[in-house]
């Protein structure tokens, strides 16, 4: 097998054409959890030690060329040392949780801090995206995955194995989100004419101010027809799907993303929730109607596919586009009522029209207004093609991190642009500066 190509599979990786961010190891989301998997010795048998000795083996396996080989193994072992830094975080952080609440120094329970840390680091990433899934925030699902553990970790006598890890992780992570929405007591809203801006003369669309997105490379991948797979389910991570569900109350929307996209039952489902299996049917009753309001008309029952290759393409055109400073290409690639939100900002636009007036101004070199010169990056967030942009302002050399565009596209249209702010960046794998 080559530097080049998939250390499971052998299947050759895509070309990164001058891409500079992270890459991937492997050839598809597959293969490295099989990968994953693997190292892990199964998933039950992950143990800090196995961990230690992979990055040992990883870091035996470097060597100053060939260029591309060295940078994969880099990566990989930088992959590798930061899950072993989040166990030892969260090791150090139950450890001075325990000092706070115990009076022996002795340890009255088996369950140590690292083998507690090794535990509930399997589950990291199921955990985090279902707290992204409830709160719609990527920052909010980070701290919020923090404090599902740390309140496992005060509650760790009261599990007896009965239930899995998972799902008793689940729960409490369940009841975080839950608090978490108490206290913030978020509500989406519409948009709203800002004056002095043409937005179009669609409705305004709503405005979901703390919606972000989330990277492809840190959804987890289980195979097999279990409840673990509709859990990563492509479909109910997709913006459109996260923004529709933000409508929802919050304990509504916990019902319904442990039933339909979890695959709970209701009595689990209930048993989480604290309350009767009549009650939750009578929530998902609500719910789901509720959602489907909120959903396109085309996506009400958010079947999402893989990308074309046709529509990779119209993410090239569109980058292309802003790069060449060319109008008509730009039209051609946008629908005639396309939406543009850009969350937390108060801006949108409705209709191609009123979205090109917007950006000429920022594009055309000769209007007092001109933002620079624009390069892209591909990505890939919540499951849709996405493009980060740099910006070389007038008399500067270099580009910085200015957007992230996050496309939905019906056949080989952008319907849908949602741009963000640049501090997620880095977990895209994006540089801030080029």
């Amino acid at each position: 097998m080559t530097h080049d190509g998939c250390p499971v599979c052998g299947k050759r990786l895509a070309a990164r054409a001058g891409r500079t961010g992270r890459s991937s190891v492997y050839c598809s989301a597959a293969c490295r959890q099989k990968a994953y998997r693997e190292r892990q010795g199964g998933g039950d048998g992950f143990s800090v030690q196995g961990l230690i000795d992979d990055i040992g083996r990883q870091a035996g396996r470097l060597v100053p060329q060939p260029a591309e080989a060295l940078y994969s193994t880099v990566n990989e072992l930088s992959d590798s040392v930061a899950r072993l830094r989040r166990v030892a975080r969260t090791a150090r952080e139950t450890t001075a949780e325990e000092a706070g609440e115990s009076v022996t120094p002795a340890r009255v329970t088996e369950l140590t801090e690292t083998d507690f840390a090794a535990l509930t680091e399997q589950h990291r990433r199921e955990i985090q995206v279902h707290c992204y899934r409830m709160t719609g925030s990527y920052d909010d699902a980070e701290d919020l995955v923090q404090e599902t553990f740390l309140r496992a970790w005060r509650a760790r006598d009261g599990f007896q194995g009965r239930a899995s890890a998972r799902t008793w992780l689940y729960r409490i992570a369940t009841n975080a989100c839950l608090d978490f929405q108490r206290r913030t007591a978020r509500r989406p809203q519409r948009y709203e004419p800002v004056p002095g801006m043409r937005h179009g003369s669609g409705e305004p669309p709503g405005r979901v101010t703390w919606l972000q997105p989330y990277p492809d490379d840190e959804l987890p991948v289980v195979e097999g027809e279990q409840p673990e797979s509709a859990a990563v389910s492509r479909e109910t991570l997709e913006l459109v799907f996260l923004a529709a569900i933000q409508h929802l109350p919050a304990r509504q929307r916990a019902a319904l993303i442990l039933r339909d996209v979890l695959g709970l039952t209701a009595a689990e489902t209930a048993e989480a929730l604290e309350t009767t299996v009549a009650s939750v049917n009578s929530a998902l009753q609500r719910a789901r109607p509720t959602l489907r309001e909120h959903l396109p008309r085309q996506r009400a029952d958010w079947t999402a596919t893989e990308p074309t290759e046709s529509q990779r393409a119209v993410l090239k055109r569109y980058m292309a586009a802003a790069e060449h400073l060319d109008f008509d290409a730009m039209a051609g690639v946008l629908a005639e009522d396309v939406v543009l939100t850009m969350p937390p900002n108060p801006f949108w636009f409705v209709g191609r029209d009123a979205l090109l007036d917007f950006i000429r101004v920022s594009l055309d070199p000769g209007s007092p207004m001109f933002l620079g010169h624009w390069r892209h990056l591909p990505a890939r967030a919540n499951g849709q093609l996405a493009a980060g942009g740099y910006v070389r302002r007038p008399g500067t050399n270099v580009y910085r991190a200015q957007v992230l565009d996050v496309l939905r596209l019906e056949g080989d249209r952008i319907v849908e642009i949602t741009s963000f702010e640049p501090h997620l960046f880095p977990a895209f794998g994006l540089p801030l500066r080029l």
